[in-house]
């Protein structure tokens, strides 16, 4: 599911709208994380409707466009709102964002998401730093012929997640005293959340945390040669023995009470990517 024409397109489309974009690095703001692009400088808003045929989102919480400017005095390109395999879109569509993001020059990419905590150690409210992931919604935007100018046939997968931006993420958090845990993203296709039994499997795998975006985001600019930070906002706790009901309107309003400190911690990391 690699679309290198019609990512081109979008590409050409966002220059001739914005000439003097040149972004370094590319965000994805998550569910209820967008309030990040307030702060962005010189900020361009492009809707993903001035782009013929490019997915949109579906979902209320999120926003539906490019923003292109600079934050902490890097240019960027962040992509506030994305869309997901439960809207009925293909790991192509999903990915679209992040391929156009890459092909106007971004060499990096820090995504975000709202995820529920699996792990019985962490708490709604709290950040993780996204050290590994685990791909549960059996597709992947790599199928069918490859594009050699986005990168090989079998991409290496041993280390999805920058090693070294996960150093500095920590460093920054401790500086700015914000907690910040460490742990394994799974993706599920949704929309349902997780039953019981489910919760119980997706940890006994090794899972931390689990949402519906995310882990095919990745594979696409990993693919494509892409340095990767994954940051998630734990929304929900789900524990197996006392499953609390969690509506969307709770976790928008989880993600919006950790988006400060998110802000802070990626603002604070920009520069030294």
């Amino acid at each position: 599911m690699q679309n290198p024409q019609d990512v081109q397109r979008h590409v050409d489309a966002l220059r001739e709208l914005c000439p003097q974009a040149a972004p370094r690095m590319a965000l994805v703001l998550g569910t209820g994380l967008g309030t990040l692009a307030d702060a962005m400088e010189d900020a361009v808003r492009i809707p993903y409707a001035s782009l013929p045929g490019f997915p949109r989102s579906t979902t209320d919480s999120h926003a539906g466009c490019f923003l292109l400017g600079s934050l902490s005095g890097v240019p960027v390109i962040c992509q506030q709102g994305r869309c997901h395999l439960y809207e009925g879109y293909s790991p192509r569509d999903v990915c679209a964002g992040v391929r156009v993001m890459r092909g106007l020059g971004a060499a990096g990419l820090i995504i975000t998401n709202a995820a529920g905590a699996l792990n019985p150690r962490f708490d709604a409210g709290d950040l993780m730093l996204v050290t590994d992931h685990i791909n549960a919604t059996g597709r992947s935007p790599l199928t069918g012929r490859n594009c050699e100018a986005w990168g090989p046939r079998f991409p290496d997968m041993s280390a999805p997640y920058d090693a070294d931006f996960q150093r500095l993420a920590l460093r920054k958090a401790a500086e700015l005293g914000i907690r910040l845990e460490r742990g394994v993203y799974l993706c599920t296709p949704g929309p349902q959340l997780e039953t019981p039994a489910e919760t119980r499997f997706y940890r006994a795998a090794g899972a931390d945390a689990v949402g519906m975006s995310t882990v095919l985001e990745v594979i696409a600019a990993r693919h494509m040669g892409m340095r990767v930070l994954g940051l998630s906002c734990l929304t929900n706790k789900n524990l197996p023995d006392c499953m609390a009901e969690a509506t969307l309107e709770d976790i928008i309003a989880s993600a919006n009470s950790a988006a400060d400190a998110l802000g802070r911690l990626i603002r604070a990391v920009l520069p030294d990517m």
